[in-house]
């Protein structure tokens, strides 16, 4: 734990909610690889972390956390059989795939506790030929940056104020009244994917045309968990 206070997990509540994470996945239309499982690697199933996938690339992390290294193994196995390109953040650099943001051809970079300065650097080099404009942002107050704000379809980034250092750094900006309505998955077209901790929020997504699918997370949300966290995006090469 780094910003909130630790509390027990129930394990078997994860599993069920994870269970129902990915069928809620599958009900809109994603097809879901289950990498191996890795019960010795405990924040393994924050999967997010270990990949950034940009067009048909995959940029293999090095986690700020040490001992969450070796998650990478099973994740690059996977991209490699789904036919990507794999390349790595390699020492000094570190990034978590939580901290990175993207939408349209802007990449957001937390730089905080997980991702220096170095990682940043290593990414934008990655990404900037695809055409990506990567543009690093501060993260204090939170583990990573999609743990504070993530976009809707038409790259209005969303957050809960307290949470978010400095919300100027958007184009545009929409405060949400819960922290965790800053989470959003985009299943498909305008359907989101949220938490169920944040009825307001997704009552407001509704009233602005969204619709919305709302499951229970709270078992990973005591780990500083969120919605993206489970799984890596990737929508064909």
């Amino acid at each position: 734990m780094t910003h909130i206070e630790r509390r027990p997990v129930d394990p078997d509540l994860a599993l069920q909610q994870w269970q129902g994470y990915v069928e809620a996945l599958k009900a809109a239309g994603w097809e879901v690889t289950e990498v191996a499982p890795a019960p010795e690697l405990p924040d393994s199933m924050f999967i997010e972390d270990t990949l950034v996938v940009y067009g048909d690339l995959a940029v293999v992390t090095r986690p700020g956390a040490e001992e969450r290294r070796t998650e990478v193994i099973a994740a690059e196995r996977g991209v490699r059989d789904a036919g990507y390109r794999v390349v790595r953040i390699v020492e000094p650099g570190t990034l978590d795939g939580g901290d990175v943001l993207k939408f349209g051809g802007m990449v957001y970079v937390g730089q905080g506790d997980r991702t220096n300065a170095e990682g940043v650097r290593q990414l934008a080099e990655y990404l900037s030929p695809l055409g990506a404009t990567v543009v690093p942002v501060p993260v204090t107050k939170v583990l990573h940056l999609k743990s504070a704000v993530t976009a809707l379809p038409d790259g209005t980034v969303i957050g809960y104020e307290p949470l978010v250092d400095d919300k100027d750094m958007y184009d545009r900006f929409m405060a949400v009244p819960e922290d965790a309505g800053s989470h959003v998955v985009l299943l498909e077209d305008n359907n989101l994917l949220m938490s169920s901790r944040a009825p307001q929020t997704a009552s407001m997504l509704r009233d602005m045309g969204y619709g919305v699918v709302r499951i229970d997370i709270g078992e990973f949300e005591k780990l500083e968990g969120c919605v993206t966290c489970l799984s890596v995006r990737m929508r064909g090469i």
